[in-house]
């Protein structure tokens, strides 16, 4: 092989041209899929990885994604023998103990050859709407991941560029929603071979030989980065400790616990003092632990920091087998993501002292799980469907928490009411902010979602999600959020629900969940009284709220602050 000079303008092409590929295989699977899920809330990720298993580049529509992708490629690839794979090829994996997530989030690979020698690797991550299991859409409350739905190890799916007419008939006899399922796998090839060919055109542009170089000068160029940002870091040891409200079979919460040192190395996460692993769905996998720790590190650096194996060579996590954050055989897994988004939150609590201004309060950081499914007297069809609820952010040093958005790691869009109530027999009654539920603060946190869900057909619908108990916590003197509220009304009559549990429904029933709002940042007192004034004149707050909480007395005829009685109240603090 013959090295040549690294040209920094070719490098720039080279790489970005790298990211391109990996954009555009997130656009086919996009364009190609079927369900609401994957097509339009964009519960998916694409990754090119070199012909040494290294992440080179990746399409950022889910951070959460991210770390585990660079567990669970590497792993497949090497059990099923890379040996074993010829151009055309591609595996499908999604097992939870071989690097993999929670099994609807399943995995497809396929090497990329060039003129017979291979060069990478394209692979790209969906969540399917249903793997099958205990319930529709493959959420519940399950005690052990036989239960959860089809566990698939790496096995060859498209043999020759021809999708296994065997292997697919048996994937889709295991699931539900069978023509959304086969239209998202389809697409899932088409994203392969898009990127496949996207790196065939940089090769024919470049020479193999300038490829493979510049492939190690992105990879080395992220690590310089990486490193120059560790080092802007405080050095130090940094602690907090935080809990699952409850494992969806006992009431006892389900504590974690997160020890982060910075030095000259990187950054190690540490995880012991977290709880056994449990029968129930809270236990995340050791790549959905990684995936948290990834995520909170690069959300502390540069914001055009590349992201590969440069970068991930500086997240070091020990995670103690058997314990919910690295759970083992055969704990159910279905509720990883609940715990990897608190994790989330708990390493920013860690942080926030020697980091004020970089971190923010409490978010709603569950995932907030909507799954249901059912037979469609209309078309015949047995249909599924899920999506994940946005909840309020935490406030930050500087401004509020953004209302009803989706947290960290999350990066999924909303399911259009028009587009929901379209495909799937389910009226959407209420989506709406709800008021109140903010953590108040010198900077408030977000507010909480509303959105009621009323079913003219019987079905049965999952609710798996968190902060049924307590609400995100406030940071340096901010309040803590609202708590999230899921409730069950029939005939008018309403009853509140577990926040992991699985109900049958009668037409006319309705589902209602309230997302909890953000912690708050700061002491609420000190917050400015005509932002509040702003807030209470939108109905984010009531007038009641804004005099009891924040100190501030609003004559709402005039629409303006009782400067004086606000003066005494706050004075009387």
């Amino acid at each position: 092989m013959t090295t040549h000079a690294i040209d920094p303008i070719k490098f720039e092409v080279i790489r970005n041209a790298l990211t391109q590929a990996a954009e555009e295989m997130a656009i086919a699977l996009r364009r190609s899929a079927y369900s609401t899920n994957v097509k339009t809330r964009q519960d998916f990720s694409c990754a090119f990885f070199d012909k040494d298993l290294r992440s080179v580049a990746q399409a950022f529509t889910q951070p959460v994604h991210l770390g585990s992708f660079v567990r669970h490629v590497p792993v497949a690839v090497k059990r099923y023998g890379p040996e074993n794979l010829d151009p055309g090829d591609m595996i499908l994996s999604n097992d939870p103990y071989g690097g993999g997530v929670h099994l609807n989030d399943i995995s497809l690979i396929g090497p990329v050859f060039y003129e017979d020698q291979l060069v990478g690797y394209t692979a790209c991550l969906a969540h399917h709407v249903d793997v099958g299991g205990g319930a529709p859409a493959s959420v519940g409350a399950f005690r052990e991941v036989f239960q959860e739905g089809i566990i698939i190890p790496p096995i060859k799916f498209v043999v020759n560029g021809e999708l296994d007419a065997d292997l697919f008939r048996l994937v889709l006899s295991q699931i539900r929603s069978k023509r959304e399922t086969a239209g998202d796998f389809r697409a899932q090839i088409a994203s392969n071979r898009t990127g496949a060919i996207r790196v065939g055109e940089i090769i024919d542009k470049y020479g193999i030989d300038e490829f493979n170089q510049y492939i190690d000068e992105i990879i080395e160029y992220t690590d310089r980065r990486t490193r120059s940002e560790v080092a802007k870091l405080p050095n130090g040891v940094f602690q907090a400790e935080g809990f699952i409200d409850n494992d969806g079979f006992t009431d006892d919460v389900v504590k974690l616990a997160v020890k982060i040192t910075i030095d000259d190395d990187g950054v190690r996460f540490d995880t012991t003092g977290s709880d056994p692993q449990r029968r129930a769905p809270v236990n995340s996998t050791f790549a959905q632990t990684f995936s948290a720790c990834a995520y909170a590190l690069r959300a502390l650096m540069d914001r055009d920091l590349p992201v590969n194996d440069g970068f991930y060579r500086y997240v070091h996590v020990d995670a103690p087998e058997g314990t919910v954050t690295n759970c083992v055989h055969p704990a159910p897994v279905v509720g990883g993501w609940e715990t990897h988004v608190r994790l989330n939150d708990l390493i920013f609590e860690a942080l926030s002292s020697a980091l004020p201004d970089a971190v923010c309060a409490g978010t709603k950081s569950m995932q907030c799980h909507a799954g249901f499914g059912g037979e469609n007297h209309e078309t015949g069809e047995y249909y599924c469907f899920l999506e994940t609820l946005a909840g309020g952010y935490g406030g930050r040093s500087t401004s509020d928490g953004p209302d009803a958005v989706q947290s960290h790691g999350q990066n999924t869009e909303n399911a259009p009411v028009e587009e929901t109530e379209s495909n799937y027999p389910v009226r959407i009654t209420r989506y709406e902010l709800v008021p109140d539920s903010e953590g108040p603060g010198e900077f408030r946190g977000g507010l909480g979602l509303r959105r009621d869900y009323m079913f003219p057909e019987e079905a049965t619908f999952t609710i798996l999600a968190d902060r049924d108990k307590f609400g995100p916590r406030g940071l340096f003197g901010g309040e803590n959020g609202s708590k999230s509220i899921y409730a069950i009304i029939k005939d008018g009559e309403e009853e509140h629900l577990s926040s992991k549990t699985t109900v049958q429904l009668k037409p006319g029933d309705v589902i209602s969940y309230r997302t909890s709002g953000g912690g708050g940042y700061g002491e609420p007192f000190k917050r400015d009284p005509q932002v509040i004034l702003e807030d209470a004149l939108q109905g984010k707050i009531s007038i009641e709220r804004a005099r009891e909480r924040y100190g501030v007395d609003i004559d709402i005829s005039r629409q303006q602050v009782n400067k004086q009685t606000t003066e005494e109240l706050r004075s009387a603090k």
